[in-house]
């Protein structure tokens, strides 16, 4: 089990209302590793279109179940879009699971998706397909440049299955309207 730390790690990135990138546009980004290095996230409020979980399971020779129904593939970013990540909570922790924050972990392993449509696997998760990734500096940079607020991650926003209204659940908790919001750094 590896352990992550950096100043962001855990926390949820929102994107600001004039993002020009379509493919961060409202986003509400969980943050699994940030360093030096660079940064790591799991786009959380967006669904991947064209592939069922029970098609992505078949696709691994993985027998679906029933209640692999009712999970959602999600679109996690744009790196490595054919790769698999599942946020979870930490009661399934695998060898290679990387524990994120209190609560939550992430495995990109096919044993997780094997464990889930057993019926073992974490009690809350969200599957995304790619991630969102920034080199050294990169997203130090555009949270200087006034792209993205951070605010404290929770479980039920994180997990939440009302992909609708999770950038507006992450804003509220800022306790701003997002329409005050201002495209200038430095002011409200």
């Amino acid at each position: 089990m590896q352990k992550t730390s950096g100043y962001l790690a855990g926390q949820i990135l929102i994107a600001m209302p004039q993002m020009s990138d379509e493919r961060f546009a409202r986003s509400v980004v969980y943050l699994c590793a940030h360093s030096a290095d660079g940064a790591m996230g799991i786009v959380v409020n967006r669904l991947f279109g064209g592939i069922t979980f029970p098609q992505l399971l078949e696709q691994l020779d993985i027998p679906p179940t029933p209640e692999c129904d009712e999970i959602r593939v999600h679109f996690g970013g744009p790196v490595e879009s054919g790769r698999g990540f599942v946020l979870h909570s930490d009661d399934y922790i695998h060898e290679n699971t990387m524990m994120v924050a209190r609560g939550v972990a992430l495995t990109a392993t096919v044993d997780v998706l094997r464990a889930i449509a057993e019926g073992n696997g974490p009690s809350r998760s969200l599957l995304a397909l790619g991630y969102a990734g920034w080199g050294s500096g990169q997203l130090d940079s555009e949270i200087r440049e006034n792209a993205w607020l951070n605010v404290p991650a929770d479980s039920d926003l994180l997990f939440s299955r009302d992909i609708e209204h999770k950038y507006e659940q992450a804003i509220h908790k800022l306790g701003i309207d997002v329409g005050l919001l201002s495209a200038e750094a430095g002011h409200a």
